[in-house]
């Protein structure tokens, strides 16, 4: 079943890539400046599980109240992969684009990212990955998961795969060589659904997923443990294209300090990571922080990430 799926991930991916470039090269352009005429392109990660509307409905009052205050206008939507939405950016499409610290940095290298704000919850801005085993899988840590059956999300997911892999690897365990089966199942929710369906071993996801999936009732606790729980990793961060003028950065950047004042929004509409309440937004934020993060990358190589995406298409 999950080969089908990495099938129709990896072709979707590649019509998906196609239409970005396809869309890119009709509009090649200078960024959008936030006119009536001209709105800000905003595209988001398709997050969590949650359906294209969820995400999107998930943003929509958080600019609905900065355009209010600020007269900028947008046009949100939802890319078909972390990869799509990164190539959305560097090619001219997207001025705002939501996404993980992994995709984030790849933007960032190629000159076409920069920082824009950071949601806030209890003061903090920060996250944890994992990964989880069923209490019945025999694994009680990283080295026995030696032979088991891994599922892991998107391939440019930050806490559904590099942070895993990265704990996996520091852990003393291969996964393309060492793992029984890799499951690449292409979101967090997949990734939890597939463990609670007893379809794998192990997997690896954020808390704010499993968290969700138990309030959901889609995951028994009691049927899943945790083995490994990473360092705080920064939020998925909102950035903008450096192009964008800095007459509207400065627009947005105050609007987001002061997201949780505005007329048109209420607390309980302001939402981050998985859809998840936040306090509010931050626009002081750290580019030197995200690279840090980057760290924990640094074991995931593009070898690894190869051999693990070969060993899932073989199954």
């Amino acid at each position: 079943m999950y080969r089908k799926a990495f099938l129709r991930t990896a072709i979707g991916l590649a019509i998906g890539l196609a239409g970005v470039a396809a869309t890119t090269s009709a509009l090649a352009q200078a960024q959008h400046d936030g006119s009536a005429a001209k709105p800000l392109r905003v595209i988001l990660v398709p997050a969590d599980g949650g359906t294209e509307d969820g995400t999107k409905k998930d943003f929509q009052p958080i600019f609905g109240a900065i355009g209010q205050a600020t007269g900028l206008r947008f046009d949100i939507k939802v890319g078909q992969s972390y990869s799509a939405v990164v190539e959305a950016m560097c090619n001219g499409a997207a001025d705002i684009a939501w996404y993980g610290p992994a995709t984030y940095l790849q933007a960032k290298a190629r000159g076409c990212s920069e920082l824009l704000a950071l949601a806030v919850r209890h003061g903090e801005s920060v996250y944890y990955s994992g990964i989880f085993a069923r209490t019945d899988a025999g694994i009680n840590g990283v080295a026995d998961l030696k032979g088991k059956r891994i599922a892991l999300g998107d391939v440019n997911s930050t806490s559904s795969f590099n942070v895993p892999v990265a704990m996996m690897i520091a852990g003393g365990v291969d996964p393309a060589r060492q793992a029984g089966s890799i499951n690449m199942a292409g979101s967090h929710a997949n990734v939890l659904k597939a463990l609670a369906e007893g379809l794998v071993d192990a997997g690896g996801a954020s808390f704010d997923s499993f968290e969700k999936a138990v309030n959901a009732k889609a995951l028994d606790p009691s049927k899943v443990k945790v083995i490994a729980k990473s360092t705080p990793i920064p939020y998925p961060p909102l950035a903008i294209h450096p192009k964008v003028s800095d007459g509207v950065k400065a627009k947005l950047r105050d609007a987001f300090n002061n997201v949780d004042k505005l007329p048109g929004i209420s607390k309980d509409q302001i939402r981050g990571y998985g859809g998840g309440k936040v306090d509010g937004y931050t626009a002081k934020v750290s580019e030197a922080d995200m690279a840090a993060a980057g760290k924990m990358f640094e074991l995931v190589t593009d070898t690894v990430k190869t051999d693990i995406m070969k060993k899932a298409s073989a199954r």
